[in-house]
């Protein structure tokens, strides 16, 4: 097997605000939409995102009425300071200050308006003795 793509695909109630969300923020782009429905992309390694309607048809019965909940989408990045302050700067609720585990991990997380939560991570470099 050979995986040329990933994508999550996500239940929401309003998927015109995660595709705004997810389209000014975190640099997505629309590849396709119809009603109950809205696949976005990137140009570099993130995950693509399906959004669908919580209660569209084309799910099976016993997933229609489920919400994405207990999922967190991650991002590995660079200059995660940086990425923080535009996020901020630019009205995104914060809601995980940006952190340092002792393991290295340093991370902070937002929340889209359906709840959708974006955690980004870089790794400290290790200490040299």
């Amino acid at each position: 097997m050979q995986i040329t793509a990933s994508t999550v695909s996500l239940t929401v109630d309003d998927i015109a605000a995660s595709q705004q969300f997810f389209t000014t923020h975190l640099g997505y782009t629309e590849q396709a939409a119809a009603d109950g429905f809205a696949s976005l992309a990137r140009s570099d390694a993130a995950v693509d995102v399906v959004l669908l309607a919580r209660g569209t048809q084309v799910l099976p019965a016993d997933q229609r009425d489920q919400h994405a909940s207990g999922l967190i989408i991650a991002f590995t990045t660079t200059g995660i300071e940086d990425e923080e302050a535009r996020l901020r700067a630019a009205g995104v609720n914060i809601t995980m200050p940006l952190r340092e585990e002792p393991w290295g991990e340093r991370l902070f997380q937002i929340t889209d308006p359906n709840g959708v939560i974006v955690q980004f991570v870089e790794w400290a470099a290790p200490a040299t003795h």
